[in-house]
């Protein structure tokens, strides 16, 4: 989880702004989350350990209208899997 955490972080600071980092309060500690400014979106990454091998990832963009950007969403999420690929 640590890996995936720190591609997520390097990924939102290589594209943009990273705002926060946050433990969720409704989560354990196997789940952190951040929150960034990317092509002046909104953005939030959730990473959390589902076992000790797999890691789950969820993206979300948004726009200043609340719209969803899912080509942003698709594009930050092909950058960490390339990040960890490193």
């Amino acid at each position: 989880m640590e890996q995936v955490y720190h591609a997520s972080i390097v990924v939102i600071q290589n594209n943009g702004v990273l705002v926060r980092e946050y433990i969720p309060h409704d989560a354990t500690n196997a789940v952190r989350s951040l929150e960034g400014k990317v092509n002046q979106r909104t953005v939030w990454i959730r990473v959390q350990a589902i076992d000790p091998k797999t890691t789950q990832v969820d993206v979300q963009a948004r726009g200043s209208w609340g719209g969803s950007d899912l080509d942003l969403t698709h594009e930050l999420e092909k950058e960490i899997a390339l990040q960890l690929a490193r």
